[in-house]
Order: structure tokens, then C-alpha cells, then sequence
């Protein structure tokens, strides 16, 4: 089995292969992984944080959808009985049907950028799976989940984000840390999943429905942007100006709407 190192990087697959040493011990540390955990880790890449993990917890989860990569792994870990490897794509993965339930995981994963927000969306339906998500991710990715309202970077992601987990951005990483050098920043954060979301939706579809209708018209003002779905009147009745902007409301007032708009639909 040739070495990993040798593998070159797919675009197809946004692969951007980290190599500094700090940042790798920044991320680990920023895990604090103990004994008894367990992990997920989704595009391990050559394995720069593979490699430790197996060493420091009690069962890894590997997600690698490239078949080349995915057989070195097997390769390398084959005396490892803590490691599991599920050579497929990640937005197909069935995460309740193939973890276990009997205790949380820690997920970590430097996250292609062409799949980071739909993937996202794809992990906030499963949130109850993990104890929190540390990811590498486009720093402009980072600052639009960590964002508040009225800020450029607010919209459908920091909202849904929000939503669901406590975010904070970490720490920048320089493109040198990568083997090829991406064009764009990166950056870690962390998503810890809220078992009960500060301001509860009704039905968190609706809410989804409700903030992606806003922001794909976010010029236009709040009651023209979702008149698809709702009469000046609800906004009213939960005492929102209509004449705002979708990018200046808070995740409160988009819950008001969301819930008042699901008693009409009953």
C-alpha cells in the first residue's frame, strides 16, 4: 500500500491536505479529548489528526469519501480496534443508523468548502448525536455562523446555527498549513448542540422555511420578502415593523414568526 503522502489532492473533492504541526496541536487541544470519549472524524485527509486521535480516545469514526485514501486508512489503522472507517460520501451518511447511541461524540472535521453548509444543515438533524463539532472550515463560513444580526456576514446559516448550537469562532489558520495552499482563509470553530434551543420553535422546519424565504429576497423589506407566506398582519400581531430588513432581526423574532405562522397553519 503506497504511503498517503503520495496521494494527490482531488478537486472534485475540495481536498486541502493540513501539515502544520501548531495548528494540528491547536485543534486537538481545543477537543481535550479524554479516555472514554468518542469521535467522528469526516475527511481525515492524510491523517494528520488521525493519527493522534486513534492514540487518545476510546472509538473513532473515520467518514472518507475518496476510495484511495479510504484503503490507506484501513491499511494503517488494520490493528486498531477502536477504529471504524466508512469510505462514502458524508451528506449520504446515516449518522443515527451508524453510531451508537449509548453515549455522545465529539465530531471533528476540516470540511471541503463546496459542501460545508449544506453538510451542516445535514448534521443540525441529527444534533442530539454529539456533544459538540469542532470544525475547519472557510473563514468566511466561520464569521457568517458566528455572525449577529445587522452585520454583513448575518443570514440563513447564523440564524439556523444559532438555533441549534452555542458557536465560537477559535482561531484563524494561515493557507500555508495546507499542502495544496487554498485560496481563501480558514478558520476553527465550535458548534456545542443545545439540547433545548433558547427560544423553542414549533416546528423548526417551519422556522428553516421561514428564515431561507426572508434571505433569498434580503433586500426587500421583512413583509414583502415572506409575502408567500404570511399577511402584514402576523407581523404585526408579533410586533415586528414589516418595513425591516430580514438581515437586522434576531433569531427571537424570527421564532415569533415561525411559531405565530404554525398556529394559523393548525
Amino acid at each position: 500500500m503506497p504511503p498517503a503522502d503520495k496521494h494527490r489532492a482531488r478537486k472534485r473533492f475540495g481536498q486541502n491536505f493540513l501539515h502544520d504541526a501548531n495548528i494540528i496541536e491547536r485543534i486537538i487541544q481545543s477537543l481535550d479529548i479524554k479516555k472514554e470519549d468518542s469521535l467522528v472524524e469526516i475527511g481525515p485527509g492524510h491523517g494528520a489528526l488521525t493519527d493522534i486521535i486513534v492514540e487518545q480516545c476510546r472509538h473513532l469514526d473515520v467518514i472518507e469519501i475518496d476510495r484511495d485514501l479510504a484503503a490507506e486508512f484501513q491499511w494503517r489503522y488494520s490493528d486498531k480496534d477502536n477504529f471504524i472507517l466508512h469510505n462514502t460520501d458524508v451528506l449520504k451518511f446515516d449518522f443515527a443508523a451508524n453510531l451508537s447511541t449509548e453515549s455522545k461524540y465529539k465530531l471533528i472535521g476540516n470540511l471541503p468548502y463546496n459542501i460545508s453548509t449544506p453538510l451542516l444543515f445535514h448534521l443540525f438533524k441529527c444534533k442530539s448525536l454529539f456533544s459538540e463539532m469542532v470544525f475547519m472550515l472557510q473563514l468566511e463560513v466561520v464569521d457568517r455562523i458566528c455572525a449577529t444580526p445587522g452585520s454583513k456576514n448575518y443570514g440563513r446559516l447564523s440564524i439556523m446555527s444559532q438555533y441549534h448550537c452555542n458557536a465560537a469562532k477559535l482561531f484563524k489558520v494561515p493557507a500555508s498549513a495546507f499542502n495544496p495552499q487554498p485560496k481563501v482563509e480558514s478558520a476553527i470553530v465550535r458548534l456545542v448542540p443545545l439540547e433545548s434551543p433558547e427560544y423553542e420553535a414549533q416546528n423548526s422546519q417551519l422556522l428553516e422555511t421561514v428564515v431561507r424565504t426572508a434571505f433569498s429576497q434580503r433586500r426587500k423589506t421583512i413583509q414583502n420578502s415572506l409575502k408567500s407566506l404570511l399577511d402584514k398582519s402576523l407581523l404585526e400581531q408579533v410586533g415586528i415593523d414589516g418595513y425591516r430588513r430580514p438581515e437586522t432581526m434576531s433569531l427571537r423574532e424570527y421564532v415569533s414568526i415561525s411559531n405565530a405562522l404554525a398556529q394559523v397553519e393548525s
